[in-house]
């Protein structure tokens, strides 16, 4: 039995839909008021209990082997949501969930990071991804981080105001610092092949198989639909400024600002390997671009 925690969102919902189609049994954490019809509809056994209320998780991973944790607070924290805060989720309770996890003496625990987590820039997500990945290394379970640059269908999407359609582009910093943006069904591929491997390594730190900078982006979506994009760049020390001080009122925000500024900051010192030695035929992201320019993705 593998156990996932964020089987609703985009990345765990690939993650089921690929255990299932595989054959294994599944076991998701469902939110109160959540709707579970599409997990159930693929065999899922749902059991219903929060992060952010680590009573409820008390026995939810009983009987399983693996737990797979993809799940965060931040999609809802941008949608408007003033409670729970990254914190409350993806550090408190995502420690909950490792406790939950050694009490029902599970063998291995996925968990997904973020590629850079280390850079020390101080952000709300940094500082629970960071301390999860700390909380797993000092537990009795395998724990295997995995550690993805950033995701196409966000960071080159108009969600991460990379806006094709509307010609506008955000550029945090100067934009030329090489990325290797991955798509989230390539994430979701790797995390599932992660889940049930004899011998998986204990991080794998990832991107897609192009390294590619935000200003180049630019340029190949400016290619591929004739038209000039205009740029919207915020300089590096109003970056980190906005992030600082929105820290404390939007944490969700906050975390955006810091995301751009790694992405600013760090070049991608890791390749696609990890995906090419389980075959996974990645995605580039020139390719991803040149969908959304052309109305195909």
């Amino acid at each position: 039995m593998i156990f996932v925690a964020g089987g609703t969102g985009e990345l765990g919902g690939r993650v089921v839909r690929l255990l299932r189609e595989q054959g294994h049994a599944v076991r998701c954490l469902l939110r109160p008021g959540s709707d579970g019809d599409a997990l159930r509809s693929q065999g899922a056994e749902l059991v219903v209990g929060d992060l952010a209320n680590p009573a409820t998780l008390s026995g939810a991973c009983d009987g399983a082997e693996t737990v797979v944790a993809t799940a965060t607070v931040i999609g809802r924290r941008l949608a408007g949501a003033r409670r729970p805060s990254i914190r409350d989720v993806d550090q408190a309770g995502m420690a909950a969930l490792i406790d939950a996890a050694e009490a029902s003496s599970v063998e291995r625990f996925v968990y997904v990071s973020f590629a850079g987590a280390d850079a020390q820039l101080g952000t709300p997500l940094e500082r629970a991804k960071i301390a999860t990945e700390q909380r797993l290394r000092r537990s009795s379970m395998r724990s295997v981080i995995v550690r993805p640059d950033a995701f196409q269908d966000i960071h080159l999407a108009p969600i991460g105001r990379f806006d094709i359609a509307a010609g506008q582009v955000a550029v945090f910093g100067k934009g030329d610092t090489k990325r290797r943006w991955v798509s989230t069904d390539d994430v979701a591929a790797l995390v599932a092949a992660l889940a049930v491997e004899p011998d998986p390594p204990a991080m794998v730190e990832f991107g897609g198989p192009e390294a590619l900078s935000r200003n180049e982006a630019i340029a190949i979506a400016e290619q591929a639909t004739g038209r000039s994009i205009k740029r919207q760049r915020l300089p590096r020390p109003l970056t980190r400024l906005g992030m600082r001080l929105l820290a404390r009122p939007n944490d969700a925000l906050a975390s955006v600002f810091g995301a751009g500024l790694l992405q600013d900051l760090v070049a991608s010192g890791w390749d696609d390997a990890p995906l090419k030695e389980r075959g996974i035929n990645a995605k580039p992201a020139s390719q991803f671009i040149r969908e959304q320019a052309l109305g195909d993705g």
